[in-house]
């Protein structure tokens, strides 16, 4: 299933992360291409190496193979690619476009114990205000749907050149070293606002969440590019969550009005 050019897609980059797709997709400059979302068999291995492989191998459209569709577009295959995790406008059809990346499969993916947050600091590329960037921050359970790329190494080597555009180690490519990001075959809200619990120096979520769909992704195999200038905003000890506060509205009621949560204070890497 075809979803035309990636200049018709809802909302430009700087609305994100809102209205990112909600199905695997494969993005190509000239077109977005739906992907089947096969729920498969729920299993508690954690998916690396091989197995990873050939889990990202089952993805395809009605007629063809995901690795099919790559080689129709003289793309590398999916054994030449790593996942990356898209956190922010990277996963919007309308900002690879613009940074010219080349065909990229988009899967749908769910992290736990971490939450998508505004880096602080402002890109002022697009028009004003420009855009905020979206970074990685702990949260005892936690749970929220996200997206990962299958990247070749120059495309890997693109998207980190563009985020930091100019300005080097603005941004650094690391591994997780907590939470999970697992396969998400479903439709999941969020945790609200008033879910998330708050002592006066820690966040957490408390209630279940819900059944997962999809196996775990082992954190070795995944990359994640984190903001490591001034970390996340902080409001007043907490954090301004993408999935409750949009992007215009951390611009005009947050941003400059606080301090940061120092990157490495907020999450553990390996």
């Amino acid at each position: 299933m075809h979803e035309g050019s990636p200049r018709r897609w809802p909302y430009s980059a700087n609305n994100s992360p809102l209205a990112l797709p909600e199905h695997p997709i494969l993005f190509t400059s000239k077109e977005v291409v739906l992907l089947d979302d096969f729920a498969g068999e729920m299993s508690d291995e954690v998916l690396q190496g091989s197995d990873l492989s050939a889990y990202f191998k089952r993805f395809g459209s009605k007629s063809t193979s995901l690795d099919g569709l790559l080689a129709g577009e003289n793309a590398p295959p999916i054994d030449e690619r790593r996942p990356i995790l898209l956190q922010g406008e990277l996963a919007n059809p309308y900002r690879l476009q613009d940074i010219n990346i080349g065909p990229l499969p988009v899967l749908t993916v769910r992290l736990e114990g971490l939450c998508r947050t505004w880096a602080d600091g402002l890109d002022p590329r697009d028009a004003y205000p420009g855009v905020h960037h979206v970074t990685l921050a702990r949260t005892p359970g936690w749970w929220e749907r996200s997206h990962i790329g299958l990247a070749t190494k120059e495309q890997l080597k693109r998207i980190r050149e563009w985020l930091d555009n100019g300005v080097r180690s603005t941004w650094r490519p690391v591994k997780l070293g907590e939470g999970n990001v697992r396969f998400e075959h479903a439709p999941l809200e969020a945790p609200t606002v008033e879910d998330v619990e708050w002592d006066g120096s820690t966040e957490r979520v408390s209630v279940p969440a819900p059944a997962p769909t999809g196996p775990l992704i082992s954190l070795d195999e995944l990359l994640v590019v984190v903001h490591t200038r001034q970390g996340c905003y902080n409001h007043r000890g907490r954090i301004a969550r993408c999935v409750h506060m949009h992007q215009r509205a951390f611009h005009e009621g947050l941003f400059r009005k606080g301090s940061s949560h120092r990157w490495d204070e907020i999450l553990t890497l390996k």
